[in-house]
């Protein structure tokens, strides 16, 4: 039998396997400097979401500064935000691979001047016209709650520029596989918003009097929530500063050439995601934050922020980290094309998959179960009372039905980007917009501010399993990945854990008690201990061997060896 010469390292290259091998430690060590980011990011926006549960609660102030909030970051989402990883990361990554480091500049000169010009407008448009803005989102709230959105939003719309110049830069750094000051920003930006409100809103809230707030007397002025508007604008400045170090200031140049050939392929490729975007964030968004203010729920608003904070935690730390680690290998990988690229690529998606399904399922079942205690622990005290507990846990809930989804779901999507095609999950997109705006039709009158929550877990399910249909046929299937193995090992063992630790937290509870912070943490710790313990024993058992490669991983770079 002849050995199969295309497979032999030839002349000191490397094998197929070995490159392989390569490609999957460079993307363990990113996905572990991300991580570790994400770690720091969402830690200190739990922080965050503490300080203002703790000051404002789930209140008309919260809901003023969230809407003063989401109107940027969505207009962040449609005119960057969106670009990073399905245009510019592909974009700057072929051209740093094909045509040089020096070119890869230039064009990122070029996108800081178009950003510039066209982010600086559209913040003069939204300082202008506020009340507008505001009314598109929270138009079923009171008029002191719409005048303090307003206020507030002039405080965070110049951050606009702030963000989008930091997309641009960790965007570029991302093509060039530097991770680390990107995988900070997120910490950065946090510790900001967290230290304002420490700092300035006590002295704001000082203010002599009570402020009536439609109709409600409280005892905190609402005012005082301007310190949280104010740490958002100065976060995003220093995240974006942050960055500065990794790009060396001497590379950065203002410079407009709007026929360079890349802008138009970052246009092309970005094109059918604005269109996804454009439903998303000026109509889904808006939509669904003006119908949460219909309610007739006080903090409505609140509500979805804490427990949208708790879903991004798993979210981010795993599926974010993950994908973003592998969009430069997978961008490369799609660009040489050739077919030991194609199962490359497969083998680089599917590592992606597995790691995500491994680490998202537990992660959910846990959540779901300790839903209550780990709300109370983090969020209730000051103005976040008990009833605010239990409607933040059940929204919490019903977010996580759909979260193993989102995780994979993202991964498919990076997938295609990495490939060039965006066209293909923005119609994907368009569609499972529509069946969530069908979905949150038919609940809201049963459900109210919950229909919300279902409806977005049914567009996370509806758009993973249209992605996956379509990518496996774009790249004739995922290859012998073990995919469906992985996944129903891992729901078994999860789905004892979850049994187990729903029996024991009421006997738990009874035993130790919630009356106190301490408690509390005893209590979320003890059961996730126990719980978790039995998922790592069921994973040996099982032979999951995703998840003891990332313990072999972490011990590795533990001791430094």
């Amino acid at each position: 039998m002849t050995a199969d010469m295309s497979l032999m390292p030839d002349d000191g290259e490397q094998s197929i396997e070995d490159k392989q091998a390569e490609t999957n430690a460079s993307v363990a060590g990113a996905t572990g400097i991300l991580a570790l980011g994400n770690i720091l990011s969402r830690v200190l926006g739990l922080v965050r979401e503490k300080a203002l549960a703790y000051f404002f609660g789930a209140g008309v102030a919260t809901d003023a500064y969230l809407a003063a909030i989401i109107i940027p970051k969505t207009f962040y989402d449609l005119l960057i935000g969106g670009h990073v990883n399905g245009a510019i990361v592909p974009v700057l990554s072929d051209i740093n691979t094909t045509q040089g480091r020096k070119e890869m500049w230039n064009v990122v000169n070029i996108l800081v001047t178009v950003v510039l010009m066209l982010v600086s407008a559209i913040v003069l448009i939204m300082m202008l016209f506020a009340p507008f803005f505001v009314s598109l989102v929270g138009g079923g709230y009171g008029a002191y709650t719409q005048e303090l959105a307003t206020t507030l939003l002039r405080i965070t719309s110049p951050a606009l520029i702030f963000l989008s110049l930091f997309a641009i830069f960790s965007g570029t750094l991302y093509a060039i596989n530097n991770f680390t000051l990107p995988a900070l920003a997120g910490a950065v930006f946090n510790a900001c918003i967290v230290l304002s409100i420490m700092f300035l809103s006590p002295a704001l809230q000082a203010m002599p009097g009570n402020d009536p707030i439609d109709g409600i007397i409280i005892a905190r002025p609402a005012v005082g929530v301007t310190a949280a508007a104010i740490g958002w604008f100065i976060g995003a400045a220093i995240q974006m500063l942050l960055q500065l170090p990794g790009l060396k200031l001497t590379r950065i140049r203002l410079r407009f050439d709007w026929r360079h050939p890349a802008l138009r392929s970052i246009a092309l490729l970005y094109a059918p995601v604005m269109f996804s975007l454009l439903l998303d964030a000026l109509v889904i968004r808006f939509f669904s934050y003006n119908l949460a203010s219909r309610t007739g729920i006080v903090g409505s608003f609140a509500y979805i922020n804490y427990a949208t904070t708790l879903i991004q935690f798993p979210q981010g730390l795993v599926a974010t980290a993950i994908s973003i680690a592998i969009l430069p290998t997978l961008a490369a990988q799609a660009a040489l094309g050739k077919d030991e690229n194609i199962t490359s690529f497969r083998d680089t998606l599917g590592l992606g998959l597995r790691l995500a399904t491994t680490l998202i399922i537990p992660a959910t079942i846990g959540l779901f179960v300790l839903a209550n205690p780990i709300v109370q622990l983090l969020f209730e005290g000051g103005e976040f009372k008990a009833v605010d507990t239990i409607i933040t846990a059940q929204a919490l809930r019903f977010y996580l039905i759909g979260l193993p989804f989102a995780a994979i779901d993202l991964l498919l999507v990076y997938a295609f980007y990495a490939r060039k095609d965006t066209l293909t999950p923005a119609l994907v997109g368009v569609f499972s917009h529509i069946v969530y705006i069908i979905v949150v039709l038919l609940l809201f009158d049963t459900f109210s501010l919950y229909s919300l929550m279902i409806a977005d877990s049914v567009k996370h399910i509806v758009h993973a399993l249209v992605s996956g249909v379509l990518l496996s046929r774009r790249m004739d299937g995922f290859g012998k990945q073990d995919l469906m193995s992985n996944a129903f090992k891992t729901l078994f063992a999860a789905g004892v854990m979850g049994v187990v630790a729903w029996w024991l937290s009421p006997i738990l509870t009874a035993w130790i008690g919630t009356s106190g912070a301490l408690q509390q943490a005893i209590l979320v710790l003890l059961v996730t201990s126990i719980a978790g313990s039995i998922f790592f024993v069921l994973a040996a058992f099982l032979r999951i061997e995703e998840l003891y490669w990332i313990v072999r991983l972490v011990r590795k770079r533990l001791g430094g060896s």
